[in-house]
Formats: structure tokens, sequence, C-alpha cells
């Protein structure tokens, strides 16, 4: 019960800093998508597909109603990520830091490149890859910044163990 509360406070401070703060003070390919390294996080130390699962679907959603943009694109990238981290997880070592800056940095690559592939499969929108593509790579390195940060944090064993 502890756990899951610690849980919901960290996704409730990543999603107030994500939409209101951080957006006053940095611009747009500068600001980290906080939740993409939630969902890398729970990807690799979750065990339930299931529960991960749906965790990360609402996050997604969440992050969707707040952001504008279509319902369900974060929801689905987000989900897509998760499945793909959760196959791999059981052949890593999941509590190492450099790889969870290294699975945020592919995590924020490969969820721009589903929601160009998506957007670019259902949207009407045309030169939609011009605003996303080039935001890329400094989005992916913001949020390993960002995930170098977070991990510092003393979040998962030694809390769990208090």
């Amino acid at each position: 019960m502890l756990i899951s509360l610690k849980f919901i406070l960290a996704v409730f401070a990543a999603l107030l800093l994500q939409e209101t703060i951080l957006p006053a003070y940095l611009r747009d390919p500068f600001q980290p998508n906080l939740l993409v390294t939630i969902v890398a996080w729970v990807g690799l130390r979750k065990q339930s597909l299931l529960g991960g699962g749906v965790v990360v679907f609402l996050l997604g959603l969440l992050q969707d109603t707040f952001s504008g943009l279509y319902l369900g694109l974060n929801g689905f990238t987000f989900l897509v990520m998760y499945i793909l981290l959760q196959s791999i997880s059981h052949r890593l070592y999941t509590d190492s830091r450099y790889l969870m800056i290294l699975v945020v940095f592919l995590a924020t690559l490969g969820n721009g490149l589903l929601h160009l592939l998506l957007l670019l499969l259902f949207s009407a929108a045309p030169g939609i890859y011009a605003a996303i593509f080039p935001a890329l790579l400094p989005q992916a390195l913001v949020n390993a910044l960002a995930a170098s940060i977070v991990v510092t944090i003393p979040f998962s064993r030694s809390w769990v163990a208090q």
C-alpha cells in the first residue's frame, strides 16, 4: 500500500512538473518528458504484464488529456514501449543506473518514431515529420539527463526497506 502511494505521488509530481512548471521556464525540445522515464522504470521493474500495461496505458491517456493531441496516441505508444521493455527486462540487470539512462534515451527515440509512424498513417496533417523529427534527438538527450537526475534519488529499493 505504501509503495503504491509513493508511486502515485511520484506520478503526480512528474505530471505537475511536466505540464505546469517546466513549460513556463523551458522551451519545447528542452522540456523533459518525465512520464517516459516513469514508463521506462515500470517497464524494467514491474513483473506483471497486465498490471503494468494498464498503468502505462492510463499514464499515456493522462498525458493525452493535457497535451491536446489525439486521445490515445501517447497511451498506445507508452503501451508498446512497456511491452518491449517488459519482454527484454528479464535478461538485463535492471538495478543499473546506466541502463536506466540508456533505456530512457532509447524509449524516447522509440516513442517519437512511433508517434511519427502513427501520425503518418492515421493523420491527414501534411509535413508532420518536420515538427517531430528535428526535435527527436534533443528530446532524447534531455530525457536522458532528467533520468540521470531522477535515478540518483533512492526511489525503488531503499524506500521499500524503510
